[in-house]
């Protein structure tokens, strides 16, 4: 371990030691199911990284558990079930969603919060229809691109304690919000919500001039990683999608699935350079110091390194 004035350094091997004797639950199996496209995590990496993770969780969320009865102890009140938040960011192909959906088996299995819920911020895109409006639709994933009154309501409706909370479901098949479909968040134990531009924190991109989407969130977790890795697997992430995703005539990219390596290659590099890259150096990567917790991937897709930030 090493540290710096903001954060705790941490090799793997330190880090695993950090899990104690905390039992690994979460099978092969398991794994399978949950593993996004072309990111290889295993259970090594699982028992290595994302159980001591778990573990810190279950800690805070404990203690955050025990200081709102304290308070409701105080007021006199029986206040409403409150969701611990947890946020997510990351850069497009880093691995955040699977990293999300890894915490939310490991979470639910802990005895104190069997509930876990998991929502993306994708669900908050405007519609394709108003993008185009707008003439941003190359721009998707930008903050502009994000119905931010809409995703902080949410995240006000939740942490009141309401107890059923709606998000628009978003389909990755067909690129757009699906009209009149609904994902129904329930006061869960724990929230996990994933995206990309959750940790941002700048006034002239917000709806009110004091509330940031980051304000909510109890924990926030940035998922790292070298820009010319996250380039290569966005590439290798494109190429797997022509023979899965993209081979669906339904596809929004279906025009992709018949290109050849080369000009698959070109035209992931050429997506890649125009927006994604521009987005995760303008807005993404200058977020990740507001994270508690900053996970950092080598060229392999594997955890190197974990920074903790000093309380």
């Amino acid at each position: 371990m090493t540290t710096s004035s903001r954060y705790l350094a941490f090799t793997r091997a330190d880090w695993a030691r950090l899990r104690a004797d905390t039992a690994l639950t979460l099978t092969e199996d398991d794994l399978a199911r949950i593993r996004g496209l072309n990111d290889p995590v295993s259970l090594d990496e699982v028992a290595e990284i994302y159980l001591p993770l778990s573990r810190l969780l279950n800690l805070h969320i404990h203690a955050s558990q025990a200081l709102h009865g304290t308070t409701g102890t105080f007021l006199g009140t029986d206040a409403p079930k409150v969701p611990y938040l947890i946020g997510l960011a990351g850069s497009v192909a880093v691995g955040k969603s699977t990293a999300a959906r890894v915490l939310r088996e490991l979470l639910a299995r802990w005895p104190d919060h069997p509930r876990v819920d998991l929502v993306a911020t994708d669900g908050f895109l405007h519609p394709t229809r108003v993008l185009e409006e707008r003439g941003i639709l190359r721009r998707k994933g930008f903050p502009e691109s994000y119905d931010l009154r809409a995703l902080i309501q949410f995240l006000t409706d939740v942490k009141a304690g309401h107890p059923r909370v709606k998000v628009p479901v978003y389909s990755h098949l067909v690129y757009d919000i699906v009209p009149d479909r609904f994902h129904v968040v329930a006061q869960p134990d724990v929230l996990i919500v994933e995206g990309l531009n959750i940790l941002a924190g700048e006034r002239s991109r917000q709806p009110t001039p004091d509330v940031f989407a980051s304000d909510f969130f109890d924990f926030t977790i940035y998922v790292d990683a070298d820009l010319a890795h996250i380039r290569r697997w966005y590439i290798d992430r494109f190429f797997a999608l022509r023979k899965t995703a993209f081979a669906d005539p339904a596809s929004y990219f279906h025009r992709y699935a018949d290109l050849s390596d080369d000009d698959a290659e070109t035209t992931a590099t050429g997506i890649w350079r125009e927006i994604n890259e521009p987005n995760l150096v303008e807005n993404i990567l200058p977020t990740r110091e507001r994270a508690h917790l900053i996970l950092t991937k080598g060229a392999d897709h594997s955890v190197q390194q974990v920074r903790l930030r000093r309380l």
